[in-house]
């Protein structure tokens, strides 16, 4: 395969947000045979302490989330957070709400699969720490339950 053709891939998924982007190409009419696979993986980079926050930050740090009273329910794996069963639809909980255990609290989503994060506690949800849509990473703080 052509290395230009890769860095374009390349720039391709860093343009568009994309964590994993993978080709296959055959082709084969009489002798002519082209295989060509591509798999691109973008890991990302965790922020350090020099790094300005996102945006879309929660207000809370994983230090403050922890230090206030109440059980923090943690991500279970890395993925995108999702406060809603679909966008536009109505959040699982709000700050506030009461919950049981295996309740769904949220969605995250990791090698699009779309998973449902039940708690492990009762309580009133104290806290949501992250807001919608955000890149998560395992352990991170999503909820404060007092």
């Amino acid at each position: 395969m052509d290395l230009r053709k890769v860095k374009r891939f390349i720039e391709l998924a860093e343009a568009n947000g994309l964590a994993e982007l993978e080709v296959t190409s055959r082709r084969g009419t009489g002798d002519e045979r082209l295989d060509e696979h591509v798999r691109i993986v973008r890991v990302p980079r965790p922020l350090t302490s020099g790094s300005p926050a996102p945006a879309n930050a929660p207000a809370q740090t994983a230090e403050q989330a922890t230090a206030a009273p109440g059980q923090v329910v943690s991500a279970p794996m890395s993925g995108t957070f999702y406060r809603a069963p679909a966008p536009g639809e109505t959040p699982f909980i709000e700050a506030g709400d009461t919950v049981a255990v295996g309740d769904v609290l949220c969605i995250i989503e990791s090698m699009k699969m779309m998973n449902q994060i039940e708690s492990e506690v009762a309580g009133q949800v104290a806290a949501v720490l992250v807001a919608d849509g955000v890149p998560i990473e395992t352990g991170a703080p999503l909820f404060r339950i007092t």
